[in-house]
């Protein structure tokens, strides 16, 4: 915090926190900032800091400034479109008003007249303002009651669309900031709609150092363990629009699920559901009869200022400081509400996890790096999917303990995905969370999916697919932040440069000789024909086997990062037989290669590979992605590896074979 800002609030926290409710709206003011919300719709209309007036887009309408909504349609409706939901509150009332806290709550109930009007739920949203904070929070209780009707929700969310003129530099992370366009590119005398809608080639921008760049709010998406803290500058003044993330635990699908951050607008989100990079498969189903409740948040809304002349990359360093801050201090225990528990109110479980792998070491393995975590009771990998309860997630160090703090009460699974290792842990007993509790695991055994020893692999098993080959971009195609970027894989149309880099056949590894780093391309994408026709592809693995054990079964694993509308075929050295060793059906609906993802969902394949098919010398395996009706199906690998039989030994004429 710059020493300005530092005295500025210093001097501005003496002043309580002051409520004024007027006919269309209602004010929090702590001095250091004013929050003007309607009343009683309880969207965020203004917030004024210092000299500037309103953060927020003036031009837009009120409705359209800060505001949580949701995507929702009627149950058996297909696919992942549906209504919005602007979520307008019908009552207001106040919970706290002192002068170190004001809490309130802006509250709709489902109306039953209104029919596919407006969504099933019962809904509180909450806004809360402390003495002496240079900020606000926010969080919504969303609720089903039993008898409400079927409905699903493909997303929820808060989001902020600040003024324009203003905030023109954002930051989502230390290598991942920059200068962007305006809203104004992307309208059609500027902008050209690309091969969807979310990207555009600024043809006209008003900047000219745009001009050839695309902008796609895909490119900003992160993991949901990283999304901390994000936002925007402004650098006349020197003021900074940040939303922390002090907890992931509301939202769904775990850790690695990719949410939406911030993006041209200027605009700043904090996503809690979503089906992007998962598809239908991520989407929150209700039936009549099912009670339901969850908090979604709470998120912290920071504003922070620099003199004029500082280092605007400054207001960045503090509001992570900020976010560190917020992290220690959760769960909060300052909202009103007993819909969220305190700290003495939640439960600890700590344990250390183990891998037994012989192939690999004939001691165990600590699980150096695991994602370690509790989430609904399913089956190993459930996770992923689950989007109705809440998960708690950490990461084990290097000697394998883990520490989960602050879980709700609750039965749970406790799952675990380790790198260097495929597949899924889950602990076959329930673990049961009381309040105070203190549960210690023990140690914990994971036993990955293994037959033989390895004959050969390609990639690495950490379920994403970015060592392998990431082409350079189109120069047509460019996003400026991503040249020379570790994240090279977030630039628009990499799948058209499959067809260059292979015009006359398709991808052919060859094991020992190949390097997946450069001969695997980072997506099995299909194959344009002509305008409007494309067609799967086939990629060979090349191999050779010095014997082949006649009565005996191999096992190839594969692992997939992600899989869009796709069909992947396994056949041994016959590239036509029919029909193949081993078909996945259509899996996938994450659209990840459009949304430069590197990763979706994960699968994990094990292919029965009799001995029979395979030579001795010189072999082939045929991996075909057989669906072809659109350029951004295909799939993303994880993994490969081929497992020979387990060794054998003869005891007392009995022979024995260990895995």
């Amino acid at each position: 915090m710059s020493f300005f800002f530092f005295l500025f609030v210093f001097f501005r926290s003496s002043v309580g926190v002051q409520l004024e409710i007027q006919d269309k709206h209602v004010v929090m003011d702590n001095g250091i900032l004013q929050v003007t919300l309607s009343n009683p719709e309880g969207i965020v209309t203004g917030i004024r800091f210092q000299d500037i007036d309103n953060l927020l887009e003036v031009r837009n309408a009120e409705i359209n400034r800060g505001y949580w909504d949701l995507v929702w349609s009627e149950a058996g409706k297909k696919g992942t479109k549906g209504t919005l939901d602007r979520i307008e509150a019908t009552n207001f009332k106040v919970i706290v008003e002192n002068e170190e806290q004001v809490e309130l709550s802006f509250t709709r109930l489902w109306n039953s007249s209104l029919g596919g009007k407006q969504v099933p739920l019962n809904i509180d949203k909450r806004f809360i303002m402390l003495r002496g904070s240079s900020g606000f929070y926010t969080y919504a209780i969303f609720e089903h009651l039993d008898r409400l009707p079927d409905f699903n929700i493909d997303n929820i969310r808060m989001a902020f669309k600040l003024n324009k003129d203003k905030f023109h530099h954002m930051a989502i992370a230390d290598n991942r900031q920059r200068f962007m366009p305006l809203p104004d590119d992307r309208l059609p005398d500027r902008g050209q709609t690309l091969a969807y809608p979310e990207a555009v080639l600024l043809v006209n921008p008003v900047e000219p150092e745009f001009k050839g760049e695309v902008d796609d709010k895909y490119q900003y998406s992160c993991k949901s363990q990283d999304i901390r803290v994000h936002g925007w500058i402004c650098t006349d003044p020197l003021v900074g629009f940040w939303q922390i993330s002090p907890s992931f635990e509301s939202r769904s699908a775990g850790p690695l699920k990719q949410y939406l951050t911030s993006h041209v607008g200027p605009t700043t989100l904090a996503l809690f559901h979503s089906v992007h990079y998962s598809g239908a498969d991520l989407i929150l189903k209700f039936r009549q009869g099912e009670a339901w409740k969850k908090v979604f948040g709470p998120i912290f809304i920071y504003i922070n200022s620099l003199l004029d002349g500082d280092d605007p990359r400054l207001l960045w360093e503090d509001a992570k400081q900020q976010m560190t801050y917020e992290v220690q201090s959760w769960p909060y225990e300052f909202l009103a509400s007993k819909d969220f528990p305190r700290s003495d109110q939640r439960g600890t479980v700590t344990g250390r996890l183990l891998v037994q792998d012989r192939y690999v070491d004939d001691e165990y393995i600590a699980a150096n790096g695991a994602n370690v975590g509790l989430a609904r009771p399913g089956d190993a990998g459930s996770w992923q999917r689950e989007c109705k309860g809440y998960q708690f997630w950490t990461k084990a160090n290097a000697d394998g303990y883990f520490v989960i703090n602050n879980i709700h009460t609750g039965n749970y699974s406790l799952y675990a995905f380790v790198p260097g290792f495929i597949g899924d842990y889950r602990y076959e007993i329930e673990v049961t969370i009381v309040e105070g509790c203190y549960i210690n695991m023990g140690d914990l055994l994971y036993k990955p999916p293994r037959n033989g020893p390895t004959l050969w692999e390609i990639g690495i098993p950490d379920r994403f697919a970015a060592e392998f080959y990431v082409p350079d971009p189109n120069p047509k195609y460019i996003n400026k932040l991503y040249v020379n970027h570790t994240d090279r894989y977030r630039q628009y149309g990499l799948w058209e440069r499959y067809a260059e880099l292979y015009p006359d056949g398709d991808l052919v590894y060859i094991v020992n000789q190949s390097d997946y780093s450069k001969d695997w391309f980072f997506a099995q994408v299909t194959r344009k024909v002509n305008n409007n026709t494309y067609e799967g592809t086939t990629w060979q693995i090349k191999f050779e086997l010095d014997n082949v054990n006649d009565s005996a079964i191999y096992i190839l694993r594969l692992a997939l990062a992600s899989a869009h509308v796709s069909e992947l075929q396994v056949r041994i050295n016959d590239p036509s037989v029919e029909p193949p060793l081993f078909s996945t059906g259509e899996i996938g609906k994450e659209n990840t290669i459009a949304r430069h993802g590197i990763y979706g969902l994960y699968w994990l394949f094990n292919v029965d590979v009799p001995s029979a098919l395979l030579l001795k010398g010189n072999n082939t395996i045929f991996l075909t992605q057989t669906r072809g009706t659109s350029p951004f199906q295909g799939i993303l690998y994880d993994y490969i590896r081929l497992e020979g039989p387990p060794p054998c030994s003869s005891r007392n004429n009995t022979s024995f074979c260990f895995s």
